[in-house]
């Protein structure tokens, strides 16, 4: 039985990538910070009984060196990260410290216990930022726009140089926007979905956006775990750029998910305030290597996968919906 460690469990990809796990027959080992704290993921998965939890502080390498250890690991998956670009300009010190040195942390205390260990790195698009040329590949110049972008392109660099210089199994994943029911509310696709669906019983709600005139790649965070996997199987490791490789207008996310429940776009207000302090125009990426060096299989387009969120928060949506209303998907 290969045993795998997840950071970041609580998140939905750390939810998804334990079920493919343990579909695949490893023990599934989830880092966390609170062994009290729900893991509602999980338990919605069904798979909380499934999972070892384990306390680990990822600020200390003994922490790390003690877990390694005790677990014997073929495999880690590094997800835990402080993930929203928004809060990053609030907290710039504490996103680009955490995001950097947990990882590092990770590297050396592999490096010292056993290099045969092979280590997932979740990255994102944002570590590209202002590109001057779509698709983006991982070989693409990088030019972050926030704090938490810089600090994920210092992981990725970090990660690039214990895999040359200590022939580290270590490989970085460059995941685009991805979505499921299992998103934490404050994401935007989320936040959308669920504040429509309360608007349909609610005729006085209005929901305040910042800029939709910027486009995105976007994807489905089930498929996108299927790729960390993938990663980690092959014999030589490779960073790789995961994603649909189209871009939607923001704009259009929003209009679908109110049409689709027959909400007024004119409900919709947008708020300056809400606007980011650099944002990025337009991005998506070439996944032609994850499809033709993995064999990973894509083929959604975003206005399939907001269909199934739709329907997937209707069924477990606490708001009432009007039968009469309810979409045909």
């Amino acid at each position: 039985m290969k045993v795998a460690i997840i950071t970041g469990i609580s998140g939905q990809d750390g939810a998804y990538l334990a079920q493919l796990l343990l579909s695949k027959g490893y023990k599934v080992i989830g880092v966390v910070r609170d062994l009290n704290r729900k893991l509602t993921g999980l338990e919605y998965l069904g798979i909380h009984n499934d999972v070892t939890l384990e306390l680990c502080d990822l600020w200390e390498q003994a922490s790390i060196l003690r877990l390694l250890a005790k677990h014997r690991p073929d495999e880690i998956y590094n997800l835990a990260a402080q993930s929203s670009v928004g809060l990053s300009f609030e907290y710039p010190i504490e996103t680009i410290k955490f995001n950097f040195v947990s990882v590092l942390n990770f590297l050396e205390a592999i490096r010292l216990y056993d290099n045969k260990i092979r280590f997932y790195q979740a990255s994102s698009s944002e570590m590209y930022g202002s590109v001057a040329k779509l698709p983006v590949a991982v070989n693409s110049p990088m030019h972050p726009l926030s704090p938490y972008a810089i600090s994920k392109a210092s992981a990725f660099w970090m990660i690039v140089n214990y895999r040359e210089a200590y022939k580290l199994q270590c490989c970085t994943g460059v995941l685009f926007n991805h979505e499921s029911y299992l998103r934490s509310s404050n994401f935007f696709v989320k936040k959308v979905i669920v504040e429509a669906i309360k608007m349909t019983t609610d005729p006085d709600m209005v929901l305040r956006l910042g800029n939709l005139n910027v486009k995105r790649d976007f994807g489905y965070s089930p498929k996108y775990v299927e790729a960390m996997w993938m990663m980690l199987q092959k014999s030589v490791a490779k960073d790789y750029i995961i994603c649909s490789g189209t871009s939607v207008l923001l704009a259009d996310v929003v209009r679908h998910v109110f049409n689709n429940l027959g909400v007024d776009t004119s409900r919709i207000v947008i708020d300056e305030d809400l606007n980011r302090l650099t944002d990025i125009e337009d991005i998506y990426g070439d996944n032609s290597e994850a499809t033709n060096d993995l064999g990973w299989d894509y083929n959604l387009n975003f206005y399939q996968v907001l269909d199934m969120l739709i329907e997937e928060e209707l069924r477990n949506s606490v708001v009432r919906y009007p039968l009469s209303k309810l979409p045909v998907l």
